[in-house]
């Protein structure tokens, strides 16, 4: 389960991951003209980072404009905690009566059912009361954490999103604790329906960048999407992937937004078996052409750990997958490892889900 965004004015680090070619154009007083038009927005909680291809053919101002309207309404629709039609929602949900829910909270309850049961509860966005307990339901994380009786009475009986019964647009919970929390599949669906907006505009090759999460539509003419991946212990890049069309790279990390309590890290991604942020890993990339799937599987990964990733990866069929221990060693999966390109020497290998490869050096 992870938490909604950051507040305003606080890019998550996932920022780091990285268009490559804007990052070299920027650092060369003598590099040529962009071939890319940018436009940068906030939403979610992060930077929202738009490139265009080719530079000067696009009606920059109507689709800022239409675009941006778009972020803001989504923002305010799926927000966990703001007063809107999600809060709205829970309230309804927790008082078991039948309701009608509205469109955009129907594609997020119907997606996410899917993703709990695929995962066997690992990816739980009914567990709302429980990230809110860590302090996440605020525009400043912080602590205290909850104390050991507060995460054991809200592990007795956890809710599931099998607790909403959906009929036609009705609604009706479940579970008196049932509260939703979207910070692990939203950005993904908003990502899909700012690019479905910008090839209505006349956009045929672009990347919408939130955070770090993206996705790609088109691409710029003979070369591929260079994305980099950032190093989860250091502001830099780690690894490049080339993106084709239509590809989406989401990462989910323990560097991401967070705070300290008593010399420990407590970060947003929880793990709904313990009720404490998932240990074990310290990054996961999932390369998908569902954006959803991506946002959502990058967070099971992180919160499956060390030795169950592969295992959930092969069961949400995210062939293309990457993680990063605490000691620094990446493990890929075989389909993802050909198209990885690693910026700086580390120990790698490939897992899959019957047996781990060997360590091997890259």
């Amino acid at each position: 389960m992870t938490a909604p965004p950051a507040a305003p004015g606080h890019a998550g680090p996932g920022f780091w991951l990285l268009l490559l070619g804007a990052l070299w154009l920027a650092g060369c007083t003598d590099a040529p003209e962009p071939d890319t038009d940018r436009l940068t927005f906030y939403a979610f909680g992060t930077i929202v980072d738009v490139t265009l291809y080719p530079a000067g053919v696009h009606d920059l101002l109507r689709i800022e404009s239409e675009l941006g309207a778009d972020l803001e309404a989504m923002h305010d629709l799926w927000h966990a905690w703001e007063p809107g039609p999600l809060v709205r929602t829970n309230d309804l949900l927790a008082a078991g009566e039948a309701f009608s829910a509205p469109p955009s909270i129907l594609t997020l309850v119907e997606r996410a059912q899917e993703l709990d049961a695929l995962t066997g509860g690992l990816f739980n966005p009914a567990l709302g009361r429980l990230v809110a307990a860590w302090g996440f339901h605020q525009n400043e994380a912080a602590g205290p954490p909850p104390t050991p009786a507060t995460l054991a009475a809200l592990l007795e009986d956890p809710p599931r999103m099998a607790d909403i019964e959906r009929e036609g647009t009705r609604l009706r919970g479940r579970h008196p604790e049932l509260q939703l929390d979207f910070g692990g599949l939203a950005k993904g669906l908003a990502i899909a329906r700012s690019l479905e907006r910008l090839a209505e505009l006349g956009v045929e090759h672009a990347i919408v960048n939130a955070g770090g999460d993206l996705m790609t539509m088109g691409r710029p003419a003979h070369r591929a999407w260079r994305i980099g991946i950032r190093d989860p212990r250091a502001a830099q890049v780690l690894a490049s992937v080339e993106l084709g069309s239509g590809e989406a790279l989401f990462t989910s990390g323990d560097y991401e937004r967070g705070y300290e309590w008593e010399g420990e890290r407590m970060h947003h991604v929880i793990d709904p078996r313990s009720g404490r942020p998932a240990r074990g890993l310290t990054s996961a990339t999932v390369l998908h052409d569902d954006p959803v799937l991506a946002d959502a599987a990058a967070t099971t990964l992180m919160i499956a750990g060390p030795d169950a990733w592969p295992r959930y990866a092969r069961r949400l069929g995210a062939e293309l997958a990457l993680v990063t221990l605490p000691d620094g060693t990446v493990e890929l999966t075989p389909a993802i490892a050909s198209r990885v390109e690693f910026q700086r020497e580390v120990t790698s290998r490939i897992r899959t889900a019957e047996a781990a490869g060997a360590g091997l050096t890259r």
